[in-house]
């Protein structure tokens, strides 16, 4: 075993215990599939990464490191929480970017953006690989496992950046608060919610998303989805170019993702706190 340098952070949170945690291993060559598998189901935190350099090709194309991403139920290649996280990490330990103001992040998905907002990160949100509406019997599915109606589901749609998500817009925040979802119906989708708070408020809109299959029934706060969400409502119009999501409330956290429009990109941003720094053994 090697002793690794090891952080855990809160994503989404200024405050520390309100947003998702992480855990981020640093210098984690060396390391097989099956014991960074086995350190994530160990943590049992939504997600754990692993740092290491930049492969070749990446490198040349301006990587400034590569990132593993493992929840408690497999690996994904790409999540949002863990990449705000895990650039914190690396730059706290020292990291310096290629280019200065923009770190780039190799990970399953290619090579993703991260840069300052003021004393926030946010990351580019990486292309879409799969949109459009949900097909009937997947909805009827959907329907079922959030024990609602199916005319309180507004639309449903694909907005899958890597971890497969599908989306349900609902008629308001307080609907997706008020959700008991039954997860055994749910099977392996990977489902997120959203529903608009009243006009005038902190928070545009409270998202929630649910993963039982990955053995996270419910994330605390997740990047990824908001990434897809803003994809699809600033693109459809259903939201502003730029706007606060709340999520967390149902699990006692208090997350909030800060999402704006550049151009032609969209950044997802968030605070990152950090709660832990230390060495493990792997």
């Amino acid at each position: 075993m090697t002793a690794r340098r090891f952080s855990q952070l809160d994503v989404f949170s200024a405050q520390a215990l309100r947003g998702n945690p992480l855990a981020v291993v640093h210098d984690a060559t060396g390391l097989g599939d099956a014991e960074m598998a086995a350190f994530a189901r160990w943590t049992n935190l939504s997600e754990t990464t692993f740092l290491l350099p930049p492969s070749d090709d990446a490198a040349a194309a301006g990587a400034d490191y590569r990132v593993r991403i493992f929840t408690p139920g497999g690996e994904l290649p790409f999540a949002g929480h863990p990449t705000l996280g895990s650039c914190a990490a690396w730059l706290a330990a020292g990291g310096s970017p290629r280019t200065p103001g923009v770190v780039v992040q190799q990970c399953g998905v290619g090579l993703v953006r991260v840069r300052r907002d003021g004393t926030r990160l946010a990351f580019a949100a990486p292309p879409l690989r799969r949109t459009g509406e949900v097909e009937p019997g997947l909805r009827r599915l959907v329907a079922t496992a959030l024990r609602l109606p199916d005319d309180s589901i507004r639309r449903l749609v694909w907005v899958d950046n890597g971890p497969g998500w599908m989306a349900a817009l609902l008629p308001d925040a307080a609907t997706v608060l008020a959700l008991q979802p039954d997860f055994a119906a749910m099977q392996s989708l990977k489902l997120g919610v959203v529903g608009p708070h009243a006009a005038g408020g902190e928070c545009a809109f409270e998202v929630r998303a649910f993963v039982p299959a990955l053995a996270v029934p419910e994330d605390p706060v997740t990047g990824s989805l908001n990434a897809g969400l803003a994809q699809w409502l600033i693109g459809e119009g259903l939201a502003p170019e730029r706007y606060v999501a709340a999520q967390g409330a149902a699990l006692g956290r208090a997350g909030r993702v800060h999402v704006a429009r550049d151009g032609a990109d969209i950044w997802i941003g968030g605070d990152v706190a950090t709660v832990v720094q230390g060495q493990v053994s792997l």
